[in-house]
């Protein structure tokens, strides 16, 4: 007797199993590598290419070294190997987690930056004592600041979000507690850093919607305390009071500022090439550090700075969309001292080495060699990316169809 199948039975062999499983990882493949959201897109991005854009012109302005012309472009490379992936890690995080250890990541980031003091431990260039050396490999703590602040300020506006309008509840323990951490930043005599510092500060006291008018005593403070680190500080205002204006002069305090705006006249809008540069061959010091977007700007041209200027730009529009469209306090206050550190300090590099301010020794974010600063600068865009994951999904188009009727008017169906 012919024994026949049921009807809808299917048998399914080994490579029918075989082909779901494979089915169901390309399906999580997808997912992994699916956008949530146009400002995780924007920001992923811009933070991926100018990674790579910095890796590639760090390459080219340490070239010139006759000894090791790849070490500087390898180190880069090893902290970009590990800042990429730790930014999608980050971007994991849960929100509550961020809050929860807001405290803590505070706390070891000024313990972190009393470590220059150490003898031994510390590391000291060009006066300011702001590196500590670990493995071979030189850090700078004062980066990791700048986000542990961003995020503990977040967290205390958060929790005083009903009482900001007094302004002891604004300050305190906000400003204290800023202060102190800026203090260990300007005993090492960095005052680009600490000034890169006090933006992140205000920059989230004003994303928390704090009155304009409690901005007024701070400000004056603040810039009544640079002032006077400045006067009585004989490198300072020897930077201050360099006229560059004139080209004749060569030498002397213009020279780096002279030869950043060569190297960005002689690129013209095409560049001279991509590894051409003449500037990094000992004319323009700090090449591949505070000056590499003259550098960009000689073997780019006008192109390469608009497109570094551009991909900024959608970094900054990613952050201000979460900014606009984020409910919670704590994510739009985060976000915005973050993309006022990363764009703020961008445009004060860019403005120094066109020549509109003087010499600060701030880096170019994601661009600039330093291995701590590109780290910290990926862990900030994986707390964005983060934030992106909470917003609110978009309103779903509405569908509409007009019946026809007297006078044209009709009803709308959803």
């Amino acid at each position: 007797m012919t024994q026949t199948a049921r009807p809808g039975r299917t048998d399914r062999g080994p490579s029918d199993a075989a082909s779901r499983g494979g089915l169901a990882a390309r399906v999580s493949l997808g997912r992994l590598f699916t956008p949530v959201s146009t400002e995780f897109l924007l920001i992923s991005s811009a933070a991926l290419l100018l990674t790579v854009f910095g890796l590639v012109m760090v390459l080219s302005a340490t070239s010139a070294n006759p000894t090791a012309p790849f070490e500087a472009a390898i180190k880069q490379g090893v902290f970009a190997l590990l800042g990429v992936p730790l930014m999608f890690v980050i971007s994991r995080i849960p929100i509550r987690l961020m809050k929860k250890f807001a405290w803590p990541v505070l706390i070891g980031s000024v313990l972190l930056q009393l470590l220059v003091f150490v003898p031994g431990l510390g590391v000291s260039s060009d006066g300011n004592q702001n590196w500590i050396r670990v493995a071979g490999f030189t850090m700078q703590p004062s980066e990791f600041m700048k986000l542990a602040l961003a995020i503990w300020i977040a967290f205390v506006l958060l929790r005083k979000e009903a009482r900001l309008g007094i302004w002891h509840h604004v300050f305190i323990p906000v400003v204290p507690v800023s202060m102190l951490a800026i203090g260990t930043v300007l005993a090492g005599h960095d005052l680009g850093t600490a000034m890169i510092i006090v933006l992140v500060v205000l920059g989230c006291l004003f994303f928390a919607g704090v009155k304009l008018r409690l901005f007024i005593i701070p400000v004056l403070l603040g810039g009544a305390a640079v002032g006077a680190l400045a006067i009585f500080s004989g490198d300072r205002m020897r930077r201050i009071n360099a006229d560059c204006s004139d080209m004749s002069q060569y030498g002397g305090n213009c020279y780096q500022a002279i030869h950043g705006i060569w190297g960005m006249a002689k690129g013209g809008f095409f560049g001279v090439g991509l590894g051409n540069s003449q500037e990094k061959y000992g004319w323009l010091p700090a090449a591949a550090n505070d000056y590499i977007f003259a550098i960009v700007g000689e073997e780019l041209g006008l192109i390469g700075c608009v497109l570094v200027l551009g991909l900024l730009t959608a970094f900054a529009i990613g952050a201000f969309r979460i900014i606009r469209r984020s409910p919670d306090q704590f994510v739009r206050v985060a976000s915005g001292g973050i993309v006022v550190w990363i764009v703020g300090q961008a445009l004060i590099n860019v403005g120094v080495v066109i020549g509109i301010f003087p010499v600060l020794g701030v880096p170019l974010p994601f661009m600039s060699q330093g291995g701590t600063a590109l780290l910290s600068v990926l862990m900030a865009s994986g707390v964005l990316l983060a934030f992106s994951r909470t917003l609110p999904a978009a309103a779903p188009a509405e569908t509409s169809s007009m019946s026809s009727g007297r006078g044209g008017k009709g009803k709308v169906t959803r």
